[in-house]
């Protein structure tokens, strides 16, 4: 799954992001592009459920 995350800027919002997402899903896998300002999810929750988990950390999420 692939997210558009306009609000990630930094290498703190990336660690935010990870952190979300592993706490929903501790066996997935994040890998966050800070130029493009997407969010890369293998997980085995739906999307709703990881756009949720980013909601949470503050973060605004839409599939990409």
């Amino acid at each position: 799954m692939k997210f558009n995350v306009p609000e990630m800027s930094c290498g703190h919002c990336t660690a935010a992001i990870e952190k979300a997402v592993t706490a929903a899903d501790p066996g997935a896998s994040v890998a966050c592009d800070l130029t493009e300002r997407t969010v890369t999810v293998d997980s085995r929750l739906d999307a709703g459920a990881i756009q949720a988990a980013l909601k949470g950390a503050g973060y605004a999420a839409q599939a990409a």
